[in-house]
């Protein structure tokens, strides 16, 4: 909100600098999403990044913002959101600690 609402102007990293291969971040979203799915192996791209770790300095200093939720607390946050947002799904956890 402060970037889309204040002053400044270009391009800002907003990821989290936290450093985690493609695989270990497929596993956690395979472990929030569904334990079931496959993870596929794909050639990289060209441009593939080797380090993933992004610099976040300007929206530290321009902004004051850096991430205060890690990757395994965050996703399932995020995953419950959109359901809610994309099929409003209201009550899932409700339905699902009915059901158990």
């Amino acid at each position: 909100m402060r970037l889309m609402e204040g002053e400044h102007v270009g391009p800002f990293n907003l990821g989290n600098p936290g450093e985690f291969t493609m695989l270990e971040l497929a596993k956690v979203v395979q472990e929030t999403t569904d334990p079931n799915a496959k993870i596929e192996f794909r050639p990289n791209t060209e441009d593939d990044p080797h380090k993933r770790k992004p610099d976040i300095t300007k929206a530290k200093e321009l902004l004051g913002w850096e991430p205060k939720v890690a990757l395994r607390q965050g996703l399932p946050l995020m995953v419950k959101d959109f359901r809610q947002r994309v099929f409003g799904d209201q009550n899932q956890e409700a339905t699902s600690s009915s059901t158990e």
